[in-house]
């Protein structure tokens, strides 16, 4: 089987719900004519109707056409890795019309059962992926799978157009979704690895790995500021953004605490009253259907900084300014970013 990857590049629009809005008032308009594009098999038309389409929303957004899960064919539109459009891709398919018996959407590509069957043209040769084979390492107590993968063509090929071929293939694999949850590092080898495994075995590794953190797990971090004060960090574990694609505005708590050992972390009085403001913060989060959630807290220097990530149309930063007018240790602040790529909690996640 043969698919046909389609992606565009160019300058982003002014705002993203404004393209989503415009893809979709298209496609209800041109929907008859890109069925009869694809009952006749006119692949290349397609994609001139589709890739402009695709580059309102935004021209870094990758899409193709697959087979769907129920519907005969699924438009993938796909942030293609970068977490920064990740939540972009989700709203486009959060706003799609109810899947038919022609066409389902999908803001990224699915594991495809019949991945070992499929077969692309990469540079001009057959990537079959049955002849795929993967080296594989999976670090004690990493919640992450390193993969080495080879193809007797990529001693043909650049690093770049192997890797390339690796990352789709690793996609129809796993899903777009759980490659960005459990794989660690990618490298496509010319060489072998001696190790190397059929590529058929990459989901039940990954899902023997993932049975370990099935639980909900926070994990204790130490480590310095830039003024050399010791902070320490509790921060959900593994966290990843793809966990929560909607969840691109952060909000950092900032609780400064009068009672500190000599080091300038909480103790005593101090020490109860955030746990017991957490608490109250966490039932808040709790009860907004999902749309939030307390990702990480550090304490160094004085103070705390709690960092919730939130749907912005949700009320989780309102919640969390009522909830700081109690706090009577020093002045609160709350601040409200947007961060879709969860930089301001790059150093933990996993």
């Amino acid at each position: 089987m043969t698919m046909r990857l389609f992606g565009r590049k160019n300058e982003p629009p002014a705002d993203p719900a404004d393209g989503i809005a415009e893809f979709w008032a298209w496609w209800a308009e041109a929907r008859p004519e890109l069925d009869a594009m694809v009952a006749a098999g006119e692949a290349e038309r397609l994609a001139e109707w589709i890739g402009p389409a695709v580059l309102v929303v935004h021209p870094s957004l990758v899409w193709e056409i697959a087979p769907g899960l129920r519907a005969d064919q699924a438009l993938v539109v796909t942030c293609a890795g970068d977490p920064e459009l990740r939540p972009t891709a989700h709203r486009w398919a959060a706003a799609a019309p109810p899947a038919d018996r022609l066409w389902e959407f999908h803001p990224s590509r699915r594991a495809n059962p019949q991945a070992m069957d499929l077969t692309i043209d990469v540079g001009g040769y057959e990537f079959a992926l049955d002849k795929l084979t993967l080296g594989l390492r999976a670090p004690h107590g990493n919640p992450r799978v390193d993969v080495v993968a080879y193809h007797p063509i990529f001693t043909l090929l650049d690093e770049e157009t192997r890797t390339e071929a690796a990352l789709l293939a690793l996609d129809w694999l796993l899903g777009e979704d759980d490659v960005a949850r459990w794989v660690g590092d990618i490298s496509a080898a010319a060489v072998e690895p001696m190790d190397a495994v059929p590529a058929v075995h990459l989901p039940s590794v990954v899902a023997d790995l993932a049975s370990g953190y099935r639980d909900e797990q926070w994990a204790l971090m130490e480590g310095e500021t830039g003024n050399g004060a010791r902070l320490i960090a509790t921060t959900r574990y593994p966290l990843r953004p793809v966990d929560y694609p909607l969840f691109d505005q952060h909000i950092a708590v900032t609780l400064p605490y009068a009672h500190r050992d000599a080091e300038g972390l909480p103790i005593g009085p101090s020490l109860e009253a955030l746990r017991d403001f957490e608490e109250r913060l966490a039932g808040r989060i709790s009860r907004l259907n999902g749309s939030a959630v307390l990702a990480a807290h550090m304490s160094a220097e004085g103070q705390r900084v709690l960092h919730v990530y939130a749907d912005p149309r949700g009320e989780a930063a309102i919640h969390a300014k009522e909830l700081i007018v109690s706090w009577e240790e020093g002045r609160p602040r709350v601040d409200v970013a947007s961060d879709p790529g969860w930089v301001a909690v790059s150093p933990f996640l996993a």
